[in-house]
């Protein structure tokens, strides 16, 4: 019997449980450190949120859903997550609030020594990360903000406050910020939005499907098939886009300055929202009523980064000080900090962090020379290719292969050729020099670490990386 851990209870750990159940040689345990199943939909409860992706492609191929929305709300993303543990039998297999801080290769036995915050321990022959790449909050360092005497706080740890008359200050016009202004403006006083370097602003186009609509995805066998593979398609054609000298980069940039130009009123707002740099450089943000809620009369954008924080308001670059009750941090992520707030160590007491150090990489994203019976969900590069959703499925149909060899043979431990991580890392660097989100197009974003390298990114589409996992990855892989 294999005995599997997966760390992390999102959709990444769900999709590796539901491959790996079928395997009658394999026993697993699902470590979560919150209470509750769906990762990142569990932590983010902000106003507003809602997924970029649409419903049908951000979710797994191997079960319809009868989804309400084209893009579903977190609520809905967390039913869903909770509907396919059930679905699957999984909730026996779970370790709720138990957080992982260690993992030691013993190489005489071929398996790891896991260690918990409870300070517990048990010995397993395959882990599985699944911890995600946004889960690690960024705070910013600005002088004065331990002294603000109101509520502040970041987005992926939303404070419930009555904002009814407040006025509130977001920090941040990304993905998320676009979600919260237009959910708290209603209710709010005045919010001020203060933004750093514009972003790529797209026309979500979201809505709920129809009864008829619904009846039909959820009675006609291939009709969610179907439009699910129209998505992938409409996103791979998209995908091109990142090609700075490309025609759809040109009309990717039309789309948002139109809907710049047709959305906004005021002129200096529609300067000020505009990036002087090319589609793509960051992550494109998605969002149909962020800018018609630049309109309203209690919402300013202040187009300047926040210089310094006071007891009862912040400073911006310019030197001007807005009063505010209420601080809002939508200040991104770490994603670069890959495994943050576990130890690592593989053969020859390697730290995964020490190997790192210079850079992070995997093979295909998924294994790393030197830590075998080691895989990672959602690793170096594979973030993209139109749904993470997608992704996570091949990368956890590659660690189920890997673990179906190993309950088949007597070998004990499957590792990774350094030949072909390197090449792999090469490839994907060779790949993404031509991409709008290069450093050497200007471009300043969270796929990049502090030396340079985009070690986030995936430099395709879907359809190139499943064929990748499906034909390339075991070649990296060598059983011993």
């Amino acid at each position: 019997m294999i005995r599997v851990a997966i760390i992390g209870a999102g959709l990444g750990g769900i999709a590796a449980a539901v491959k790996l159940r079928r395997n009658k040689n394999v026993s697993y345990t699902i470590f979560e450190q919150s209470t509750g199943v769906g990762g990142t939909w569990f932590d983010n409860r902000y106003p507003g949120c809602e997924v970029d992706v649409h419903s049908h492609a951000y979710s797994f191929s191997f079960l319809t859903y009868d989804w309400p929305r084209t893009h579903a709300t977190q609520p809905e993303l967390l039913a869903y997550a909770e509907h396919v543990v059930d679905h699957f039998g999984l909730r026996p297999h779970l370790r709720l609030g138990t957080r992982v801080t260690d993992l030691v290769w013993e190489e005489s036995t071929s398996s790891y020594t896991l260690s918990t915050e409870h300070g517990d321990t048990e010995v397993f022959d395959v882990v599985i990360s699944a911890l995600g790449l946004l889960s690690v909050p960024r705070y910013p360092s600005w002088p004065g903000l331990d002294t603000f005497e109101g509520p502040c706080f970041h987005t992926s740890r939303w404070e419930e406050h009555d904002l009814t008359g407040k006025t509130v200050a977001v920090v941040g016009t990304g993905s998320t910020a676009v979600q919260i202004v237009p959910a708290i403006a209603p209710a709010a006083g005045q919010v001020y939005v203060y933004q750093r370097e514009p972003g790529w602003v797209e026309p979500k186009n979201e809505h709920d499907f129809t009864a008829r609509q619904r009846w039909i995805f959820r009675n006609v066998p291939l009709a969610q098939r179907l439009n699910r593979a129209w998505i992938f398609h409409k996103g791979n054609r998209r995908f091109r886009g990142y090609d700075t000298g490309s025609g759809r980069q040109q009309r990717m940039r039309a789309l948002c300055e139109r809907f710049i130009t047709t959305t906004i009123k005021d002129p200096i707002t529609r300067t000020a929202v505009k990036p002087d740099y090319p589609w793509g450089c960051k992550r494109p943000i998605l969002s149909s009523n962020f800018y018609p809620s630049l309109n309203r009369d209690d919402v300013e954008l202040v187009p300047h980064a926040v210089y310094r924080v006071t007891p009862t308001g912040l400073i911006d670059a310019t030197g001007t000080e807005r009063q505010v009750d209420v601080l809002v941090l939508s200040t991104g992520f770490q994603p670069t900090k890959f495994l943050a707030g576990i130890d690592v160590k593989g053969r020859d007491g390697r730290g995964i962090h020490d190997v790192w150090r210079e850079r992070a990489s995997a093979f295909m994203g998924i294994t790393v020379p030197g830590f075998p019976n080691f895989f990672i969900l959602y690793g170096p590069n594979t973030n993209g290719g139109v749904s993470v959703i997608a992704q996570l499925e091949r990368q956890a149909e590659v660690v189920a292969g890997a673990v179906r060899r190993l309950s088949r043979g007597r070998r004990r431990s499957i590792d990774t050729s350094p030949e072909a991580a390197r090449r792999f890392v090469a490839w994907v660097d060779r790949k993404l020099a031509t991409s709008a989100s290069a450093m050497n197009a200007g471009c300043h974003n969270y796929y990049h670490d502090p030396s340079g390298h985009n070690v986030t990114q995936w430099p395709g589409g879907h359809l190139a990386y499943a064929l990748a996992t499906r034909f390339v990855a075991r070649f990296g892989l060598r059983i011993r």
